[in-house]
């Protein structure tokens, strides 16, 4: 009964919502191949940019050390330290900054600032056509999620969840950086030290299927809007800071009702970073996943290396992996990056 259910809600328009806008090109016509784009090397120049919420030129001289540390120029865009209210700059000049970046030939790889919040407001001015027509490398996480998502699903270009320019670049997170964006590898990852960050499994099981995610919340103020890709079979990753356990049930619900949850074919979240179970009585976030997860039949954990901590993974969004939600691991079946 279960999969019958689940094929059927796979086969409604709410299922369907994400494919119903595809990704064209210049000419009109439809996209099907993902694009990759080509790995980093030693001496290649990077772009930051502010995409979203305001930054200090402390942050980005202190961003500049450590991605020299990493053997890589650094070019800023035009309008990284602007501010206008809270954010980085009028809509128009932060989306200006991104489209230049990716039309930029001497320009390897997009590393926004910070997250924060306002990529949301900047889709409609980006040019997806521009993008998939100079693929490159663009890497972060929480709000950078809206731009990581829409990129993916509108350009069918590989996007990567991971450190922002003013993350700390510790070794954990320098070292998938650098295997997966610099040496092409097919990395699988896993928690550096489970005793201290421990796998709780919530379905057991293995799934394959292409990634998808990012920012819980900012993934659910993306539902209905033409700039999400598909759902149907992926790996769908979350993750989540500072929000009571009662915002985060009502942000998986919304993913449910809006048919999301039932086309996945496995689920993992990384952490709720300072998540606290808010008034009581209250369930546990544990309890929450489960209400929500277990009725799918599908593989799923909490606790995997993603989200608001100084260790991170490099997640490429739109590639095929396999996971293994007993062991917690995540198996990327290619590589994320051209090596040509």
């Amino acid at each position: 009964m279960l999969i019958k259910r689940r094929q059927f809600l796979a086969s409604c328009g709410l299922a369907t919502l994400a494919t119903q806008i595809s990704p064209l090109t210049a000419k009109g016509e439809l996209v099907n191949t993902i694009r990759k784009p080509s790995h980093l090397q030693v001496g290649d120049t990077v772009g930051f940019i502010s995409p979203a919420s305001i930054v200090d030129a402390k942050d980005i001289e202190a961003a500049q050390q450590s991605f020299s540390q990493l053997g890589l120029k650094v070019k800023l865009g035009k309008h990284i330290l602007d501010r206008y209210g809270y954010l980085a700059g009028k809509d128009a000049d932060r989306a200006e900054d991104v489209n230049l970046m990716f039309s930029d030939r001497t320009i390897k790889a997009i590393i926004p600032m910070r997250g924060g919040w306002g990529c949301n407001r900047i889709l409609p001015l980006l040019n997806y056509s521009l993008i998939r027509s100079h693929p490159k490398i663009i890497i972060g996480y929480s709000d950078i999620t809206t731009l990581l998502l829409a990129i993916n699903a509108r350009s069918q270009m590989i996007t990567f969840h991971g450190p922002v320019a003013t993350s700390t670049w510790n070794q954990f997170t320098v070292d998938y950086f650098k295997r997966i964006l610099f040496n092409g590898e097919a990395v699988t990852m896993q928690n550096l030290n489970p005793s201290e960050v421990r796998v709780e499994t919530i379905a057991p099981g293995k799934a394959r299927g292409k990634l998808v995610g990012g920012n819980l919340s900012v993934l659910s103020a993306m539902v209905g809007s033409p700039y999400l890709p598909s759902w149907n079979k992926s790996i769908l990753f979350v993750e989540e800071v500072g929000e009571d356990v009662y915002r985060v049930d009502r942000m998986l619900t919304q993913l449910k009702t809006a048919g999301i949850l039932n086309q996945i074919s496995g689920f993992i979240f990384g952490q709720c970073t300072n998540c606290k179970l808010g008034d009581e009585p209250s369930f546990t976030l544990i309890q929450v996943l489960q209400q929500h997860i277990l009725p799918l039949g599908i593989p799923a954990w909490y606790g995997s290396m993603i989200g608001h901590i100084k260790d991170k993974f490099t997640l490429p969004i739109g590639l095929e992996v396999e996971i293994n939600a007993e062991l917690g691991t995540i198996r990327m079946l290619e590589a994320a990056v051209s090596l040509v």
